[in-house]
């Protein structure tokens, strides 16, 4: 199962409704976490909000995972070894008061387990191929796997 989430502050219905309209495509079913939007879609299950319980299930679930740029979904997709496709919210859009979410992806894109969509046909190519597994945790590896990745955020955050 592919695992779609927008986060909990801000509907994202770019998102879903592009991942709506070419999921019977896919190689295998999706479930969406859409937030409060007024766009219902029709070819995926879907949910507004998820209890925290239930999203850990999906997490573990999931095959990959394409969200909005929160760092969040980043760290958690991390944590369970999960690839995770990014599709930033665009201020031009609408979709967010500025492109911090773009900022984000520039600074993640390339890590291992991390892909960057900035459009909807590289959406689509990404959850319509193979993508690499995410690598395991070395034994020589520091016990917190995410420190880089707060670290280099933090560093980000702190430089603007």
């Amino acid at each position: 199962m592919i695992l779609v989430t927008v986060g909990t502050q801000l509907p994202f219905e770019r998102l879903i409704q592009a991942i709506d309209e070419f999921a019977t495509k896919l190689p295998e079913p999706v479930f969406a976490q859409i937030g409060r939007s007024s766009y219902r879609p029709k070819n995926i299950e879907f949910c507004e909000t998820m209890v925290p319980r239930l999203f850990e299930t999906k997490f573990q679930q999931a095959s990959r995972i394409v969200s909005h740029a929160g760092t969040g979904s980043v760290l958690t997709a991390k944590r369970y070894g999960k690839p995770i496709i990014l599709f930033p919210r665009r201020a031009d859009a609408g979709e967010h008061r500025n492109d911090h979410q773009l900022a984000t992806c520039e600074q993640l894109e390339g890590r291992p387990g991390i892909f960057v969509a900035y459009d909807i046909p590289r959406l689509e190519h990404l959850l319509s191929n193979d993508l690499p597994p995410v690598p395991q945790k070395a034994a020589d590896e520091p016990e917190d796997p995410y420190q880089e990745l707060v670290n280099g955020l933090a560093n980000f955050i702190d430089s603007k």
